[in-house]
């Protein structure tokens, strides 16, 4: 079997250890795995398709390649608005979400609609907040969400098709409003309960994914609720609370999927 990893140059550097850990595992499982940073040119029996980039990935469809996770799941993972109509038709509890033509009263969230990270949050509390945001984007390009306080603390569950492949808890860092691991948050293993695994299940069943992240921020009162989608979602966090290698757990999958096709 051969098959290639696909990041952008920018993020290849950054994942550099993932990426290690997926040509290792590869190699252990008999797997031909070769990192590429830009379309391939021969023929392979999949694509691990690690980047943001709805547009490519279709290309690389539609010229035959089998893609995990394929556009179709990019194009709602990386739009939040998207992400907010899908739970509203699963019914599943999300952050109020609407275009940034209507906004709702101070103080509020203003994202991108494809940020990443926690890139591109802005918690606005002042008109003058609100300018230099809009001066920075299009209006089209953001969306706007009620200020919920959770003390900067969310969880993030890891899919791997319809199973959870596992879950954390995000603490963000003093005086942050993010819960981003990355941004210096600390992160704890954290276990659903039934009804979470029920919800989480309908969105990778209704998207049809195969490795995603699905975000939930954890308000001071109340249950879950739905904030976005990653694809492609980073591991780092899962490492460190699980005593797994989520590449191996990953290539097991992609061979069982082509092994049933």
């Amino acid at each position: 079997m051969k098959g290639a990893v696909y990041y952008n140059k920018e993020e290849a550097k950054r994942n550099q250890a993932f990426i290690e850990d997926l040509l290792k595992e590869a190699n252990n499982a008999g797997i031909e795995l070769n990192l590429i940073t830009d379309s391939p040119t021969e023929p392979l029996d999949f694509i691990l398709f690690r980047d943001r980039h709805p547009d490519l990935s279709l290309e690389l469809e539609q010229a035959g390649y089998h893609l995990f996770n394929r556009a179709s799941v990019q194009k709602i993972a990386n739009d939040k608005l998207r992400t907010f109509e899908l739970a509203t038709l699963l019914g599943i509890p999300a952050v109020p979400t609407c275009r940034a033509d209507r906004l709702p009263a101070f103080p509020f969230i203003l994202k991108t609609r494809g940020g990443h990270g926690g890139n591109e949050v802005f918690l606005c509390e002042s008109t003058q907040q609100v300018e230099d945001v809009l001066n920075q984007f299009n209006s089209d390009e953001l969306i706007a969400q009620p200020f919920i306080d959770s003390h900067a603390t969310d969880v993030r569950v890891f899919m791997l098709g319809n199973e959870v492949l596992g879950a954390v808890k995000r603490t963000g860092a003093k005086d942050s409003f993010k819960s981003n691991y990355t941004l210096g948050g600390t992160v704890e293993k954290y276990t659903l309960n039934n009804s979470q695994t029920k919800q989480v299940q309908m969105i990778s069943q209704a998207i049809s994914s195969d490795y995603i992240g699905i975000d939930f921020i954890l308000p001071t009162e109340g249950g879950w609720l739905l904030n976005e989608i990653e694809d492609p979602v980073g591991a780092r966090s899962l490492y460190q609370t699980h005593d797994f290698s989520v590449a191996k757990k990953l290539l097991d999958y992609i061979v069982k999927q082509l092994g049933d096709e």
